[in-house]
């Protein structure tokens, strides 16, 4: 088990959830990896029977641990605790410790080199005041476990962000033709240029 290593995501496994939407006109993207996913990773890679999982409830806290079967067939676990979803707070608690479990065995841990994703929100991803558009990654590339290309459409296709490390720059692409350098910018000057 001390060589285990898991596949980074491909773009079509990863997830893209606006936030920060206090300001009409400007939100974050945020990658993330459901459930099972990570449980499709841990088949193609130790085998259905080789890993298993669960929870346990520490102070109002929901654990998840996952387990996975050395070579002398001892389970090794690692666990990790979740928070409740907006939508269905004790599924969602459990998905993400589920989530936050597989990282720490490094499935998605790739997900946490991301650059912080500020984009422009024309009036057309609204619907009477609420953000309706989704986004997806078109494309990603990892250099080892660090995410040096990166691009995300909206859902016609629009490309709103991308990065390439190896020119060293990732470039939101705003509606009004303006392009954005944030490499070198913390979330309060990236607000600011809002």
């Amino acid at each position: 088990m001390e060589n285990l290593k898991f596949r980074n995501l491909k773009a079509s496994e990863i997830e893209v959830r606006p936030t920060d939407l206090q300001y009409k006109g400007k939100c974050s993207l945020l990658l993330y990896q459901n459930a099972r996913c990570a449980m499709s990773i841990l088949d193609d890679t130790v085998g259905s029977m080789n890993w298993s999982n669960k929870y346990k409830d520490v102070k109002g806290n929901l654990y998840c641990s996952i387990g996975i079967k050395d070579n002398d067939n001892t389970w090794v676990w690692k666990e990790d605790t979740g928070i409740e979803s907006n939508f269905d707070a004790s599924k969602g608690e459990a998905s993400d410790a589920f989530k936050r479990a597989a990282v720490r065995w490094g499935i998605g841990r790739e997900l946490y080199t991301t650059p912080k994703i500020k984009i422009d929100c024309p009036d057309s991803y609204y619907l009477n005041d609420k953000l309706t558009m989704t986004f997806k990654v078109s494309h990603i590339k990892y250099e080892d476990k660090t995410i040096t290309e990166l691009e995300i459409v909206d859902r016609f296709g629009k490309v709103v962000y991308s990065l390439n490390n190896s020119q060293n720059k990732a470039v939101s692409e705003p509606y009004n033709n303006q392009t954005i350098d944030n490499t070198k910018k913390t979330n309060r000057e990236i607000l600011k240029d809002f």
